[in-house]
């Protein structure tokens, strides 16, 4: 605020060069200006070099530049306070200063013990202790009476004074209005709403109600990061699945926060899923479709489920309710069904594997029913607007024209060595179908009308790669469509297809897992579409500055899905596991996804055993019991998938947890007399001793996990020196303790 005078004055919100002035108190733990009637005082909490905690108030006089001196700002003692020196002893733990505006003035001292309140001379001081000691950590005005307050253990408090008759301060309270994350900040917004942001946890808005709150949004925050570990869902090396997959399987799994805010995060990068309900239990779910029956409407209402042997439909109302249907316009529920979609002139077109069905929405009846001769099972059927194409026994194609009536085009039988496994029958281009032939590995373009063969594309080896099934999407914007081919070990095959020449250029080959994936389209917008792939690592297909993204959905378990779109659901899917059929939001296209486990502690160090599927996390508890701050550390076990504590071990009393490493240890022999390899848990701890100001003694603990997925120790072993960090040496066990580094080995389980 000082310096020469600029050739232009300066306006509002403008700074001019900054001025140094010195004060001759060193550690200042808090400071603010007061209210005042003529030069600003500044108020300075700060520790004297006997460390005892003072308070200090300053008169700030400031000089203006001119255009050839330099600004001056000192800050003087008050002389009327006696050299500005406040005379009463301050608690040791006093921490922040919190300036009184006009009328009242003055300024609050916050301490671990009690609180202060000091008039502006202060001549007037109502010092009173608290119920439970305390660290404050945060405080943030709500008017010119009442404060927010935030203290090292996530609490929250409301303190307001209490005026006499005169208008003075006669009293104040404090009120516990309940526990946050551990705060940073304090920010108040006005009309009730609180935003703290925290450093050790996830910030949060909330609505203040009274003497209580709730909270309104929470914000993710991984930090801070004291240790993570890698985990690999795709490449497991104990078991017999070797394809390292590109689908974004991986993750990060991090030990973040601290104290009370502690958590297990799981980050990866994917696509993220959010159920919205469950339709029910369900078995055996082969294909599900949604279509739209009621009005001219964007939303779809009817949801086609087909299993094994049978086909249900279940119907949504405008807000939501379910209803499944005994009969839906006639069509066939007693049959698997292959194909279900809607066509032009409001018709509904049903394939089953014994029949083909075209029924009519405004009269509810079927008006066109064709069956293949000598009961013969349709193996597979697609259809665009214009035309159906039917697999009939693996090897006989037929064509039909659907646009009004519908009528066949004509059928042909392939033979037994051109047998069909997956076909698809494109909006773009038109009057072609594509089709797998697994026998000789190949795809073919042909045409609708007599199968003329118009481009044909070798997917690999005879005999070694087998198409599945095909679709066509468009799925790049400004961009040929793309045809994925999903191949039987679990590849996906993609080419891109011009329409007008039906020429199949730029193949690439993905391994999205080890079974074949099924794919559906769900509608991006502007006529583009993601692909969803259903197999063992669910992805979602999409298209971001012009090439294909392959990534993983979090989902566990999705078998098959549909677009659903509807009311009550919008730009929903439906989709089915094994056990059951939901309705759920998928993102359109990769983000950052992260799982928690709130632990209430520190996690201090983290480790992951593939062959268990579990977390061993060593944890720091930090509690205040009766005013007293009381420090516990654990050893906890954690499940890979379901995200939740198996079970804990506490160590013994003053011992911390340092270092956990997984380890391959040998468990005896089998019955042949080979050795038996079991991933164990090997911790390393250290003594808190009072006396020393580093710990001189520490353990190691071998943990292992029981069938019944409890943890039980199999080693123990005393070092002298806390164990800083493990490794593992062959099966050896190397420990750094502070200042030696030693080595030992498990026998008969005992450690030496």
């Amino acid at each position: 605020m000082g310096g020469p005078q600029a050739d232009l004055p300066l306006q509002v919100g403008e700074l001019d060069k900054p001025t140094t002035s010195r004060i001759d108190e060193l550690f200042v733990r808090s400071s603010a200006f007061l209210h005042s009637e003529s030069n600003p005082w500044l108020a300075l909490l700060y520790e004297d070099n006997q460390q005892k905690v003072r308070l200090r108030i300053r008169e700030l006089d400031f000089t203006p530049g001119t255009a050839g001196t330099l600004a001056d700002a000192t800050f003087k003692e008050v002389q009327k306070l006696e050299g500005g020196e406040f005379g009463q002893e301050l608690d040791l733990g006093s921490s922040h200063l919190i300036p009184i505006p006009a009328p009242l003035g003055g300024l609050i001292v916050l301490g671990e013990t009690s609180i202060k309140y000091i008039d502006d001379n202060a001549n007037d001081v109502i010092t009173r202790n608290l119920d439970e000691a305390t660290v404050f950590v945060a405080w943030e005005k709500v008017d010119s009476q009442r404060w927010l307050l935030a203290d090292d253990y996530g609490r929250l408090f409301f303190l307001s004074f209490i005026l006499n008759n005169m208008g003075e301060i006669d009293d104040w309270k404090l009120e516990y209005l309940g526990k946050t994350s551990r705060a940073s900040v304090l920010v108040y917004l006005g009309g009730g709403m609180l935003f703290v942001g925290s450093h050790h946890g996830d910030s949060q808005v909330l609505r203040l109600d009274g003497s209580s709150f709730e909270v309104i949004q929470t914000l993710s925050n991984i930090a801070p990061i004291l240790d993570f570990t890698i985990m690999d869902l795709g490449n497991r090396t104990s078991e017999s699945q070797t394809h390292e997959f590109p689908s974004g399987q991986a993750r990060i799994v991090t030990g973040s926060g601290a104290f009370d805010d502690g958590t297990l995060r799981s980050v990866r990068s994917g696509v993220g899923m959010e159920e919205l309900g469950v339709l029910g239990e369900m078995e055996h779910i082969t294909d599900l479709w949604g279509l739209q029956t009621r009005s001219k409407d964007d939303f779809l209402n009817t949801l086609i489920v087909t299993f094994v042997d049978e086909t249900r439909v279940f119907q949504f109302s405008t807000d939501g309710e379910v209803e499944e249907l005994d009969n839906f316009l006639g069509l066939s529920l007693t049959e698997c069904t292959l194909l279900v979609t809607r066509l032009q002139g409001d018709r509904i077109l049903q394939v089953t594997e014994q029949r083909v069905l075209v029924a009519d929405l405004e009269s509810g009846m079927v008006t066109f029913e064709w069956a293949p001769q000598d009961q013969k099972l349709i193996t597979a059927a697609s259809a665009n607007e214009d035309h159906l194409v039917l697999v009939i026994s693996g090897q006989i194609v037929a064509s039909f024209d659907i646009r009004d009536n519908v009528q066949i085009i004509t059928q042909k039988d392939l033979g037994a060595d051109q047998q069909i496994s997956g076909l698809t029958v494109p909006s773009s281009p038109t009057g072609v179908f594509i089709a797998g032939f697994p026998q000789s590995a190949k795809v073919s373009i042909m045409a609708i009308k007599d199968f003329a063969i118009l481009q044909t594309k070798s997917l690999g080896p005879t005999g070694e790669s087998f198409p599945r099934s095909v679709l066509v999407a468009e799925v790049l914007a400004d961009s040929h469509p793309t045809l994925f081919i999903s191949m039987a070990d679990g590849c996906v095959i993609t080419f891109s297809l011009n329409p007008q020449d039906y020429s199949l250029s730029e193949m690439n080959k993905l391994i999205l897992g080890s079974e074949q994936p099924t794919f559906k389209k769900l509608p991006k917008g502007d006529g583009l579409y993601n692909v969803f792939a259903t197999c063992e690592n669910p992805s979602l297909i999409y298209g971001s500055e012009g090439r294909i993204i392959y990534s993983a959905v979090n989902s566990e378990g999705a078998s098959r899905v549909c677009h659903l779109n509807a009311e009550a659901f919008p730009d929903s899917i439906a989709v089915a596991t094994e056990k059951e059929l939901k309705i759920a939001l998928v993102d359109k296209e990769r983000t950052t996804q992260i799982q928690t486990l709130p632990m209430g502690s520190t996690v201090r160090r983290v480790a992951y055993s593939p062959s268990e599927k579990a977390f061993g996390i060593g944890t720091i508890d930090r509690k205040l019991v009766n005013g007293a701050e009381v420090v516990k550390s654990h050893f906890v076990l954690a499940d890979e998938i379901m995200f939740r504590r198996l079970d804990a071990l506490e160590l013994g009393p003053d011992e911390l947890v340092e270092s956990v490493v997984r380890a391959e240890l040998p468990a005896g022999k089998d019955e042949n007399g080979k050795e038996i390899m079991k991933d164990r848990f090997v911790v390393g701890t250290a003594f808190a001793d009072e006396e020393q100001d580093e710990s001189i003694r520490g353990r190691i603990l071998i943990l292992e996990v029981d069938h019944g997925r409890k943890l039980s120790q199999v080693a123990e072993l005393p070092v002298m020196g806390a164990c800083r960090a493990l490794a593992m040496m062959g099966d050896c066990v190397v420990a750094a303790l502070v200042k030696t580094v030693s080595t030992h080995r498990l026998c008969m389980r005992t450690l030496y």
